[in-house]
């Protein structure tokens, strides 16, 4: 993470003398306050991009920085839960990236501590926007929620359009290999999953952000899909891996596919 906030620093002090672009005009946000839906609440922070302008998903790839979201300063917020919409897959001068262009519409799911008391958001979320130079921002945001609200079309259009489950995709068998190297792991996962398009893109998340993983390698081989990826953890040695925690992702050109948990073989 330091490493990608500094990349993206260096990057951008470097090019912004020269240019005349401020944050307002590379990236906006508001609050879509959505409804409530028994106990919880449905709104979304909507960020809209200039031209050619991208901002990271949750595991950005190698240089990206994905957001973070500081919800310290709300009212009667017991939890948040944000739910994805599945991403693209960027590549520039051979790095890879994962994230959203134009409108993007970032759904999230509260718990209030208390059911009968109106929700106040105040919060903060930091993320990288990148074009041909990378500049941090940081963006606040402030809402009073309704107490019921109506259905927002854009709200559900984005949960509509998060990854499929394995049972939706078709999966008929996920199993992850773990081997230890010299300052970690190397895990192999291996899919009998129907394939989702073309340049087929394989995320492994970890599910600790303490440990660090590589850039999938991937294969198709009929309905097999295989993908390897080195996992670093804080110690620089092997660790044992929660495997309940894992997240495995399939980006195609046609469909995303997202699984949590992978067991041994």
């Amino acid at each position: 993470m330091l490493t990608r906030l500094l990349l993206a620093s260096s990057l951008a002090v470097a090019a912004l003398p020269a240019a005349a672009t401020t944050q307002d005009d590379i990236v906006r946000a508001d609050v879509l306050p959505g409804w409530r839906d028994g106990g919880r609440h449905f709104a979304a922070l909507r960020l809209r991009l200039a031209p050619e302008w991208k901002t990271y998903w949750r595991s950005p790839g190698e240089v990206g920085i994905p957001p973070e979201f500081d919800w310290s300063g709300s009212e009667n917020l017991g939890s948040v839960r944000l739910h994805w919409p599945a991403p693209h897959v960027f590549t520039l001068n051979g790095m890879r990236t994962i994230g959203y262009r134009g409108v993007v519409v970032l759904p999230f799911e509260i718990e209030p501590l208390d059911p009968a008391r109106p929700i106040r958001l105040q919060a903060r979320v930091d993320l990288g926007v990148c074009r041909d130079i990378c500049v941090p921002a940081a963006l606040e945001f402030a809402a009073d929620l309704p107490a019921e609200g109506t259905r927002d079309a854009a709200i559900a259009a984005a949960l509509d359009s998060r990854p499929e489950s394995g049972r939706e995709a078709g999966l008929g068998r996920i199993s992850c290999r773990v081997e230890p190297i010299s300052d970690g792991l190397r895990l192999t996962a291996e899919l009998d999953l129907p394939a989702t398009g073309s340049d087929e893109v394989v995320v492994v998340e970890p599910g600790s952000p303490s440990i660090w993983a590589s850039e999938a390698v991937a294969s198709r081989s009929g309905a097999r899909l295989t993908a390897v990826s080195d996992m670093v953890g804080p110690g620089g040695a092997p660790f044992a891996l929660d495997r309940a925690a894992l997240t495995v992702t399939v980006l195609g050109d046609r469909r995303a596919v997202e699984i949590r948990g992978c067991p041994a073989p």
